[in-house]
């Protein structure tokens, strides 16, 4: 009865170990499965490259208000912290478009990747420099660090205030990509001076940090959506683009009638700031999808 009852034991064990393989299996199984379907769906989603940005706000409304949703259109934000990944995944075709500026768009078109720009956001810039410091004006930049990024709208600003001296100001360039990483560096007395957009540059100035120069004094407009031409050939991603760019009007609308505080949840949550400067953020106006002036994009060429 004993050996019985033992062997029923052994032989239940083994069906139930068979039963626990099989369930595995199956789960793996699935597990390909469901990973193929996210794939697909990936794959044949409007991909989007932003950062931790204020000009990437109109994407963050139309995402977490649901007007791509509302819209029909599939829409994936990919999250980067600095300019230059952004520009990989673009140029990979990780993305279809992604945040840029236009002197990154021409060098990515002379490295091959024709792009379009069916929308130019009011991005500026500003050279904040270290309270500690003490920098007053530029010739105070002599033998000082700037934080920014290289064959970029920050490179360029860089080039203009170096090269504004008579003779050019000996500054040390740094290239610090990731824009929080710069801020904190500037907040850790890191770094002498730093190019900053918005609202890294807002909380700079919250703590007291000075501006030494802005983009918008001298006439520069440099800040770009883009798009890999490639990207945009099949009827398909046609409609998405047209879809994309309408749920991007409706955000802006939004927040041009309520103001950038009114997002201060999808502000902290994407861009990583806190209460106060949110509060402190200027009042900006966002514009309508469209093209930047062809002036502003031989600017950024030579």
């Amino acid at each position: 009865m004993r050996k019985t009852t033992l062997i029923v034991l052994v032989v239940l064990a083994g069906l139930l170990s068979m039963v626990g393989c099989g369930d595995s299996q199956k789960s793996q199984v699935l597990s390909k499965a469901e990973k193929a379907r996210l794939d697909s769906i990936d794959k044949a989603s409007f991909k989007v490259g932003v950062m931790p940005t204020l000009d990437c706000l109109p994407l963050f409304v139309a995402e977490d208000y649901h007007l791509f949703d509302t819209l029909g259109v599939t829409v994936h934000l990919k999250g980067y912290a600095a300019q230059m990944d952004c520009d990989t995944a673009l140029m990979n075709g990780r993305v279809e478009g992604s945040i840029t500026d236009l002197i990154r768009g021409a060098r990515m078109v002379r490295k091959g990747t024709p792009l379009t720009y069916p929308i130019a956001t009011d991005t500026y810039w500003q050279l904040i420099t270290n309270k500690k410091a003490r920098i007053a004006d530029l010739k105070q930049l002599s033998d000082k660090m700037i934080a920014m990024t290289r064959y970029s709208a920050t490179d360029y600003l860089a080039d203009l205030e170096v090269d504004s001296g008579k003779p050019k100001y000996d500054v040390y360039r740094v290239q610090i990509n990731d824009v929080r990483i710069r801020l904190k560096m500037l907040l850790n007395n890191e770094m002498d001076a730093v190019l900053l957009t918005e609202p890294q540059a807002t909380k700079a100035r919250v703590e007291k940090h000075p501006v030494l120069m802005d983009s918008r004094d001298k006439n520069i407009h440099f800040g770009v959506f883009a798009f890999r031409d490639k990207a945009l050939k099949s009827p398909e991603r046609k409609k998405q683009m047209q879809l994309f760019l309408k749920a991007y009007n409706m955000a802006v609308d939004s927040i041009n009638k309520n103001g950038c505080a009114y997002y201060s949840e999808l502000l902290r949550k994407y861009c990583d700031v806190d209460t106060a400067t949110v509060k402190a953020l200027p009042r900006l106006r966002f514009q309508h999808a469209a093209n930047p002036k062809q002036s502003d994009i031989i600017k950024a060429i030579k």
